[in-house]
């Protein structure tokens, strides 16, 4: 299963504060990134790493923690919850791992829609501070 592989590798990098550097092993040169608040899928291992650095910025706080995991042959999913700025965010990971347990694609939706709003401003905010650093 590349799913568990991948997933061990997730969570490991997680822990050690989702490192652009780290996340950079992780994923596939070819991966797409489809996220809950930008129209276009972002694709290739740059931009994927760029957005997934950002969200970990953003939402990885002290509150976010992963509450579901189901995999299945090269999928995972992962349901997660986190505070930002007082919202309550309810969100899911889905990833799709190639056979050596590389993303190769990433979709994360959020709920409800205050939460959708404010990962969107906080998101924005860090893609900007990044952009500019």
């Amino acid at each position: 299963m590349s799913a568990q592989k991948g997933l061990e590798q997730w969570h490991l990098t997680m822990q050690a504060g989702n490192q652009a550097e780290d996340l950079m092993k992780l994923v596939h040169a070819d991966a797409v990134f489809h996220s809950p608040v930008v129209h276009s899928p972002q694709k290739g291992r740059a931009l994927v790493v760029r957005y997934l650095a950002a969200a970990g910025q953003t939402l990885g706080n002290d509150s976010f923690t992963y509450v579901r995991e189901l995999v299945d042959g090269d999928n995972a999913m992962l349901e997660f919850t986190t505070e930002m700025d007082d919202v309550h965010v309810n969100g899911i990971d889905l990833i799709q791992f190639d056979g050596d347990g590389m993303i190769v694609d990433f979709k994360v939706m959020i709920r409800p829609l205050k939460a959708v709003n404010k990962v969107w401003e906080m998101m924005a905010a860090q893609l900007q501070a990044d952009a500019k650093a």
